[in-house]
């Protein structure tokens, strides 16, 4: 008869409890404002950058 496996012990790393106090506060801020809440809306656009469709716009009007 073998002997019983004994279960292996579960092990919280940092990077684990880190996580989880990540998902944690997103759970708080969706549940106080009701969705997600997001610090930076959109992308900052170089004025450098050649953009076809600004230039149209510009000259449309």
């Amino acid at each position: 008869m073998k002997p019983k496996k004994s279960p292996k012990k579960l092990r919280f790393t940092q990077t684990d409890y880190m996580l989880a106090q990540r998902r944690a506060a997103r759970m708080e801020e969706i549940a106080e404002h009701g969705k997600p809440v997001s610090l930076r809306s959109a992308v900052h656009r170089s004025k450098k950058v050649y953009d076809r469709k600004r230039l149209k716009k510009i000259d449309l009007e």
